[in-house]
């Protein structure tokens, strides 16, 4: 095949372009320069898209032998990621950057330009796994899987991907690399989110939404507990960082369980009150055809699995939890695996809308999370 390898500056792409190469397919590198201005976007161990990791995915093309190209795709990434991303923070959702990068930009804009060119696939680094089934599966070394962040792909989309590194551990990933002779053999990963150059997000968004000051609240008895200056800053499940004035009278620690933007108030209980065992979600993208189905779901990138029936009508998912689960947020994604002896299957994915509270809590006050 013709493919365009997306090559990040980092071991894992630069591996996949080789791999790609070594199998016999016409391979070409690109390297998507998505900073407006680069200065401003982390560098190093925390970066994926600085003018130093344009420099390092060019040297593992030069070391492979392929061709090698920059697109500037600034503009859309600002747009379909950063736009979204305060947007979802202002709506009182937690949204998830890396998936949205993926969904509009790596998999959308990306692969539409690549087919436009002529070519028949697009190769990246991820950690995840397509069958011969064409079916989408958790990589082989679970703590680096991508499969979540990967799993709001469409069928065509997936039929136009290859993911090389999917039965390979990240320890046997930095060993053919540093075997090859490329020098990101030893490059730290990147972490947190790329555009936001200090990791302080809470500064970032006011930055970008201004102080907005407004009540932390007491979900049983609405007491006034604190303030805050934007309820953009707070998440579901968040403990720290709370300055509540008033004490809860057990003295155990208090939680944000909702954040509603039209009132500018933040809710905040007591732990067992985020359990919810239904969450709904909506913006469906589903691969297998009946439902309900038995299945697990994982509700955020990198959380645990939760054993769940799934419901899919009307581009709406129900997922009904067997065991509870806490710190479920609106905004992030809800994937759906199937168990399978070749490994975890995705079944589809959904943005998360509601968390809902369990019976026992309902009963004695408890609400949809949300």
């Amino acid at each position: 095949m013709r493919v365009l390898a997306a090559m990040s500056g980092g071991v894992d792409s630069a591996v996949a372009a080789a791999r790609a190469h070594d199998a016999g397919h016409d391979v070409t590198g690109v390297h998507l320069a998505l900073a407006r201005n680069p200065q401003t976007y982390r560098t190093g161990a925390r970066g994926c898209c600085t003018l130093e990791d344009s420099r390092d995915a060019r040297r593992a093309a030069d070391v492979i032998g392929i061709p090698f190209y920059v697109w500037d795709m600034a503009d859309q990434f600002h747009e379909n990621v950063v736009d979204d991303f305060v947007a979802e923070y202002a709506a009182g959702r937690t949204p998830n950057p890396c998936l949205r990068c993926n969904e509009k930009i790596k998999f959308a804009a990306v692969l539409d330009r690549a087919v436009a060119l002529g070519f028949d696939a697009v190769v990246t680094g991820h950690h995840a796994r397509l069958g011969a089934d064409g079916l989408l599966r958790r990589s082989v070394d679970l703590p680096k899987d991508q499969s979540y962040v990967l799993a709001v792909l469409t069928r065509a989309q997936l039929d136009r991907a290859v993911f090389p590194l999917g039965d390979s551990t990240k320890a046997q990933v930095r060993e053919e690399a540093a075997a090859r002779g490329l020098a990101v053999a030893d490059k730290p990963d990147s972490h947190d989110i790329c555009f936001i150059a200090d990791g302080d997000t809470k500064g970032f968004l006011e930055r970008k939404l201004g102080s907005a000051p407004g009540d932390i609240v007491d979900s049983r008895t609405g007491e006034k507990l604190g303030t805050h200056n934007g309820a953009y800053a707070y998440t579901i499940g968040q403990r720290k960082g709370l300055d509540l004035r008033v004490p809860a009278p057990d003295g155990r620690p208090r939680y944000v369980l909702s954040i509603t933007p039209k009132t500018n108030t933040v809710t905040v209980g007591a732990r067992e009150e985020l359990s919810v065992d239904t969450v709904t979600a909506s913006r469906v993208i589903w691969h297998d055809s009946a439902t309900p189905v038995e299945c697990e779901v994982q509700l955020r990138a990198h959380g645990e699995v939760v054993p769940a029936s799934v419901t899919v009508a009307d581009d709406a998912l129900t997922a009904r939890l067997h065991e509870t689960a806490r710190g479920v947020a609106a905004g992030q994604a809800i994937v759906a695996y199937r168990r399978d002896p070749a490994g975890d299957i995705v079944l589809g994915s959904a943005t998360i809308t509601a968390g809902v509270a369990s019976a026992d809590l309902q009963t004695s006050g408890g609400a949809a999370r949300a």
